[in-house]
């Protein structure tokens, strides 16, 4: 597996998101177990959760708490892997998602995603989603708060734009090391933020690099490009969009959601795929 770099840590090119495992629709606890540790068994060592992955109020930090499980049973297999968690976003069991970011919230988070997660430190905690009610720099303040305690090792945060990176870097102390943003060949408006990330050295995870849970199953049929340079390739399209994002920077470290081995097994694949010169001019104008 190819590597890239977290703030100090060195991490897989192609990580795991959690969150098709504990929303709706997902699996049997067996087969999320199984994913988890064929994502491990393919090279992965960036596993990506948050409290707010769950089904409603009852069932909050469901994914933190699978993963957790899922890595303990894993052993010494799971040495090297970096959970990356986050605060502030919310779900009240309807199916919706709520912002809350004052600092008294964002510090109960990540108290409870400690004890989930059942760790001395979270490896990467990050900022979920800017709540308009709270100026950004007091909850991207509360991260810094958390970080110099020592209850987390790296902060980051996400569904962030680029003044807001450059806020959070300042606030942090230039210790910011990654941002999360929505990023894929339906979704290319990050392209700042991703571009502002190499810039700075800062670590940027795409998530729904796919498209997303209900689109993912299409992408070859709504990006023709993709599926045309998989089939000269012999290659899922899901390999090629991965690839093509990697090659966007080598800050870049995709996240996709998967719910079964098959999927993340096939996913790191694309870790592997180099894409040409002329493949990427494709895909970039499709």
């Amino acid at each position: 597996m190819q590597q890239r770099t977290i703030g100090d840590r060195t991490v897989s090119a192609i990580g795991l998101g959690g969150m098709p495992m504990s929303i709706e629709g997902r699996p049997d606890e067996a087969r999320s177990i199984a994913t988890i540790h064929a994502a491990l068994e393919a090279g992965v060592t960036l596993v990506d959760t948050a409290d707010a992955y769950h089904l409603d109020p009852t069932d909050v930090g469901h994914n933190e708490l699978l993963i957790a499980k899922a890595l303990r049973l894993a052993g010494s297999a799971a040495d090297d892997v970096l959970v990356a968690t986050k605060g502030g976003h919310r779900r009240p069991g309807d199916g919706s998602w709520y912002v809350q970011g004052d600092p008294a919230y964002l510090r109960k988070a990540c108290e409870a995603s400690l004890q989930r997660l059942d760790v001395e430190a979270i490896g990467l905690y990050q900022f979920h989603r800017p709540d308009p009610a709270v100026p950004y720099e007091e909850s991207v303040g509360a991260i810094r708060d958390l970080l110099d305690e020592g209850k987390i090792v790296m902060a980051g945060v996400s569904n962030a734009d680029p003044e807001q990176i450059r806020l959070a870097q300042e606030v942090l102390g230039g210790r910011l090391v990654s941002v999360q943003n929505q990023f894929s060949p339906a979704f290319r408006s990050s392209e700042a933020e991703l571009d502002l990330c190499a810039e700075l050295g800062i670590a940027f995870l795409p998530w729904s690099p796919l498209g997303g849970i209900s689109r993912a199953g299409e992408l070859g049929d709504r990006h023709a490009a993709f599926a045309e340079v998989a089939a000269e390739r012999g290659v899922s399209p899901y390999q090629v969009v991965l690839a093509w994002e990697l090659a966007k920077a080598p800050v870049v470290i995709p996240i996709p959601g998967a719910s079964r081995p098959e999927s993340i097994q096939d996913s790191a694949r694309a870790a592997d795929l180099e894409l040409g010169a002329e493949e990427l001019a494709r895909l970039d104008a499709a």
